[in-house]
């Protein structure tokens, strides 16, 4: 894995840090990572930008680490929708309070704000921006338009 674009504007992928992975893991049970590489998938199902996650169904209960770069709206576009439809999506995001994604999808999840700066992958350095963790759940959106 090219770990020095990873972490540059080459790329808009960040790795999900295995402690965390593990934490939330361990609390949802996590069976499809929706948006993964070969060689960094965190669960045994899961979509690589050749199957394009966007275009399967997400059911049950996903993991999402989508690229953080102009597509991210539509991953969390389809977080939402999938969880009403009835899959439970935890999602690791920038925190961009500021954005139209934020304010179309994430407030309507459960935000959960990280505290201090990841460090991604086998990242030297803590990412240059804070993070959340949204969960889109079934039932929390009962009466969200």
């Amino acid at each position: 894995m090219n770990t020095a674009a990873m972490f540059s504007s080459e790329t808009d992928m960040w790795a999900t840090p295995q402690w965390l992975f593990d934490e939330l893991n361990h609390e949802f049970g996590f069976e499809t990572d929706v948006c993964a590489v070969d060689g960094n998938a965190k669960c045994l199902k899961y979509f690589t930008p050749e199957i394009d996650g966007l275009s399967q169904t997400w059911e049950g209960v996903c993991w999402m680490n989508p690229p953080y770069g102009r597509t991210i709206g539509k991953w969390m576009k389809k977080a939402f929708e999938s969880s009403t439809d009835g899959a439970t999506v935890v999602c690791l995001v920038p925190a961009r309070t500021d954005t139209a994604w934020w304010h179309d999808y994430a407030i309507h999840g459960e935000v959960r704000f990280l505290r201090g700066r990841l460090k991604f992958g086998d990242a030297k350095n803590s990412a240059p921006f804070p993070s959340a963790v949204v969960i889109f759940r079934p039932e929390c959106l009962e009466g969200i338009e």
